[in-house]
Order: structure tokens, then sequence, then C-alpha cells
């Protein structure tokens, strides 16, 4: 069985959102498209509570500074996807009455949570990964915001986990907070043994 997993397409990440990734509603109708090829549809969302600590705010800090949280470094964002508040909805344009179900990330004040099945020191998981393995998922295709934070982590801990991992990279749009940061999360993902690949190469291969 083949998932794909939609990462974090919520409106805080999306022009007009509180942390904007540059042509984040571009991939809206990618994803649209691609739904129907797939088994099994599954997405995530960041899900903070206002006190999280990756907040530059929380800290009398500004965004894109960088602080050691629990043992590991962590860049302060600007206070973004906060529960229950519009902008940790989802774009109102993606399609989702395909998604069977969606897992919140990111909900422990104390540490942030990149992946969509992990924290970010790995302490606890999302539960993806078991409900994936409990319906018989093999592979995953990883699509979604942002390439160099949260799909690049989902698509890691998928391929650790033994999944047979792809990216579909016109599907994502990327943070780059320093130049180059999409395209060495692409490199580093090719390395682990993820394919990366266009949608109209999946397109192709499953209509």
């Amino acid at each position: 069985m083949h998932a794909l997993l939609v990462i974090d397409v919520q409106n805080d990440f999306c022009p007009g959102g509180s942390l904007p990734v540059a042509g984040g509603f571009d991939i809206i109708p990618v994803i649209n498209r691609l739904q129907p090829l797939f088994d099994l549809v599954v997405a995530t969302k960041d899900w903070h509570p206002k006190d999280h600590s990756s907040f530059a705010v929380n800290h009398g800090k500004q965004p894109g500074e960088v602080i050691m949280l629990d043992g590991l470094q962590q860049i302060l964002w600007p206070a973004h996807c906060v529960q229950g508040t519009k902008g940790a909805e989802f774009v109102s344009g993606l399609e989702t009455t395909r998604i069977t179900r969606s897992f919140n990330k990111g909900v422990d004040s104390a540490i942030d949570s990149y992946s969509g099945f992990f924290d970010n020191g790995h302490k606890r998981a999302t539960g993806l990964g078991d409900y994936l393995k409990q319906l018989g998922v093999t592979e995953v295709s990883v699509v979604g915001l942002a390439t160099d934070y949260c799909v690049k982590w989902t698509a890691l801990d998928a391929k650790q986990l033994g999944f047979d991992t792809t990216v579909i990279l016109d599907a994502c749009r990327g943070v780059n907070l320093k130049p180059g940061d999409v395209d060495r999360a692409i490199e580093e993902m090719r390395a682990a043994g993820i394919t990366i690949l266009q949608s109209a190469e999946v397109l192709g291969a499953r209509t």
C-alpha cells in the first residue's frame, strides 16, 4: 500500500500567514491532482500551544536566532500554527475529503517537532508510523511545507522506519532561511536513499 503524506499545508505557512513560505499556495493544485493516485492520504499539522519554546517571542528574541533547547539546537520562529487558531487550519483550497486522518505535531511546549513521526529529540512518537504500518503501508510519498524542514525530517524518519520513501519536489516549497538550504536538504534526502521525483513523473506512471 502506498500513502501520500501531506505535511503542514496550513494557513500560517502560506502567504499572509505568520511564517509564510514563498510559493506555498502554488503546491495546492499539485497536491490535489496527486491525491486520487494513492491508496491512502494522511496529513500532519503543526499544532503548537501558545507557550511553545520554538517561538522567539517566548524568549524575548528575534526569529532566526538559535538557542539550545533540551540539549538540541533550536531555531526560533515567529509564533505560528497555535492550537485552535485560523493559522493552524488547512489552507482552504486543499482537498481534504480524501484525508483519512490528520496527526498533530509540536504539541509539547518544551520541544519542537519538524517530523510528522517524532519530536526533534525522538522522545515522543505522533502515532503516524504505527498507523501506517497497521494499515499495511510499505511506501510513502511526501509533499507539503517546508522542503528543508518538516518535509525533509518526515521523509528521513519514514526511510528510517523502513518505508520506501519518495519526495515529490514540485509539491513542496522551502523556507531557505540560509541560501542553499533547500538544495542541501534535497541532497541529504537523496544520500539517505530517498527518491526525488516531480509530480509529472508520478502522474505519468500511475495514470
